[in-house]
């Protein structure tokens, strides 16, 4: 009896695995009618919103997996002919056997090949060229809306639709960006939108070339509804390419004015061509080099805050606060930027183009930036270099409006004293007028001279030095060569280092031309010395230029200096100071003419006074 009980127990076990398998086999045959195969297009129709058009009907495959695929499948807008807002060659979707032996379509997988999709660029965003008519994407933000509605700052996400989406593949996909007639694309996009269910967290990842460089983008947002209902939501992504890597994590709201906050990154291994290559009015002047910043980042689309700025531009580290404002038709940026070591020509070169040397002179005087953008940024920096200068407790200001642009050092401590310095370039007429402005308190002339180049004639003592000077041109060359103003110069006790004075009577005495390098020594022990000169049309005009020496005699010096040619026409000449302070008779003039880098001396006395004043040799002398 219990044998027997025991067989009819494997034979009903045997013919219920029996009936399962054979309900496994032919299940995907029976789902596979032609009735699941119009409702696929009916469901696509049903989430999207829009009308789907397909080529040719679905072709199901039961093996390995219950799938269907769809070719030239366009997404269409209801109403009118409209052109298609997403295409693509072919669209394979997983199915759910189970469901469509119910007559149910339930997709958990999209595969999209070659898709297309248009979107319209807008001011300040990208959007579908037409809204979907309906669908459950939509239904589910509208009940996001109403959940917003009723508490905008703690909507109930625990209330939001739960319907399951699964996951849409894409590869050698399109995005075409449309501006009016012009249309800029995205292309050979491949990449995954993962979202289970409409009530879970969203993930896409995309790999794409824009604009000639591949790009990979990720993003995810923790509650996808409630933001696309216009609410807020946590939300990360970054986009990394060749020329930029951008990063953000943080609270966003997409809905009227677009607010958002959080941390973010972005750094680049060359600003200018990141610029370019974005597409961004904006272009530096010179080249900077690789900038990285990361901050705290809070606005909406009119005014962004930059907080807790962390700033590297070629090798310069900054920490400030930046405010960009977009009310106007170019952005306003204002903000303070603290340095721990600043080099003022990578900065610079980000402005105007700043002449490093005589070959750079002739460049176009670059300011463009100033009609791309309005600047007000105050900086300050421990330590700072300007080509061979090092200056400390550094304190500036750039400011840029509409055609004027004004870069002033306001405070610098250097060369043993202090400095300030402004430069001012305003455009008007389709000319560049240069302001050029310098000045100099207690510093150590020697230091000045080396950093500004000198060899040969080198001045040392306290030294105050003023430069005022305004010209126009679109190069350094023009503005200077146009240049008026003024330049004063006061050295205290001190010596003069390339002059031997000995030498120097001797081959005035010989007569005839001489280079001052001939006379090349000392150093000649100085009381001080007192210069100044009016510049008119690129001249400097001498108007006052004695150096004291220590032994109660002077060299006064008149003539000019041109800027145009590098030539110097200056007499001078050598005079005694009488005990009540007069000067006496003039002794050695002369003349200094050639180029500025090349002097050459020429005695201005007649023969016989030369050949008073050559030494004789010792047996005459003791005749």
């Amino acid at each position: 009896m219990g044998l027997s009980t025991v067989k009819k127990g494997i034979a009903a076990l045997a013919l219920l695995l029996l009936l399962a398998l054979l309900f496994v086999t032919i299940l995907p045959w029976i789902a596979s009618t032609q009735i699941v195969r119009d409702r696929i297009a009916y469901e696509l129709s049903l989430w999207s919103g829009y009308r789907v058009a397909l080529g040719e009907a679905p072709q199901l495959e039961v093996w390995p997996a219950f799938r269907a695929t769809l070719r030239d499948v366009s997404f269409h807008e209801w109403s009118g002919e409209s052109q298609a807002v997403l295409e693509a060659d072919r669209l394979v979707v997983s199915l759910s056997p189970l469901a469509a032996v119910r007559g149910r379509i339930e997709m958990s997988a999209i595969s999209m090949y070659r898709p297309s999709l248009r979107l319209t660029r807008t001011e300040t965003s990208l959007e579908l060229p037409a809204s979907p008519g309906g669908g459950r994407i939509v239904q589910a933000i509208q009940a996001a809306k109403r959940l917003i509605t009723a508490d905008p700052k703690n909507p109930d996400v625990t209330s939001l639709p739960s319907d399951a989406f699964g996951t849409v593949e894409f590869s050698d996909g399109r995005i075409a960006l449309v501006d009016g007639d012009s249309v800029e694309s995205l292309t050979n996009l491949s990449g995954k939108i993962t979202w289970p269910a409409l009530n879970r967290t969203l993930r896409v990842t995309a790999n794409g070339v824009w604009r000639g460089e591949s790009v990979n983008v990720e993003a995810s947002a923790a509650t996808p509804l409630i933001l696309m209902g216009g609410g807020s939501g946590d939300v990360t992504a970054s986009l990394k390419s060749a020329l930029v890597e951008a990063s953000f994590e943080g609270k966003v709201n997409f809905s009227g004015e677009r607010f958002f906050e959080g941390n973010g990154q972005i750094n680049t291994p060359a600003l200018r061509r990141m610029l370019d290559w974005a597409q961004i009015p904006i272009t530096p002047s010179g080249t900077i080099g690789p900038v990285t910043l990361t901050s705290n980042i809070r606005g909406n689309a009119q005014r962004v805050r930059l907080e807790s700025v962390a700033l590297n531009f070629g090798g310069n580290n900054g920490t400030g606060v930046i405010d960009i404002a977009f009310a106007d038709p170019v952005p306003a940026i204002s903000g303070t930027l603290a340095f721990d070591k600043l080099d003022l020509r990578t900065y610079l070169a980000g402005f105007t183009s700043i002449a490093t040397g005589r070959g750079s002179l002739s460049q176009p005087l670059e300011t463009g930036i100033a009609h791309q953008m309005a600047l007000d940024l105050r900086l300050s920096a421990a330590t700072a270099t300007l080509g061979n200068a090092e200056l400390t407790d550094v304190a500036a200001s750039t400011q840029v409006k509409g055609p004027l642009m004004a870069l002033d050092l306001s405070h610098a401590n250097g060369f043993g004293g202090e400095l300030q310095a402004g430069l001012r370039i305003d455009k008007a007429d389709d000319k560049k007028t240069v302001e050029i402005r310098m000045i100099a308190t207690e510093v150590e002339a020697l230091q000045l001279a080396k950093a500004a180049g000198a060899e040969k004639l080198l001045p040392q003592g306290r030294t105050n030095i003023s430069v005022m000077l305004k010209g126009t041109g679109d190069d350094w060359n023009a503005v200077l060569g146009s240049a008026e103003g003024s330049v004063t110069t006061t050295l205290g006790q001190g010596s003069l280092g390339g002059l031997d004075l000995a030498k120097f009577r001797n081959r005035w005495a010989a007569g005839g031309f001489f280079a001052l390098s001939e006379v090349a020594g000392g150093p000649i022990a100085l009381k001080g010395a007192d210069f100044k000169a009016k510049v008119t049309g690129g001249v400097a005009r001498i108007e006052k230029a004695d150096v004291f020496l220590d032994d109660q005699r002077v060299f006064s010096f008149t003539g000019i200096i041109p800027y145009f040619g590098r030539a110097l026409a200056i007499s001078g000449k050598l005079e005694p100071i009488l005990p009540d302070g007069t000067r006496g008779l003039a002794e050695l003039p002369f003349f200094i003419g050639g180029a500025w880098d090349s002097p050459y001396v020429a005695p201005v006395v007649p023969s016989e006074q030369q050949e008073e004043a050559r030494p004789q040799p010792q047996a005459e002398q003791q005749q």
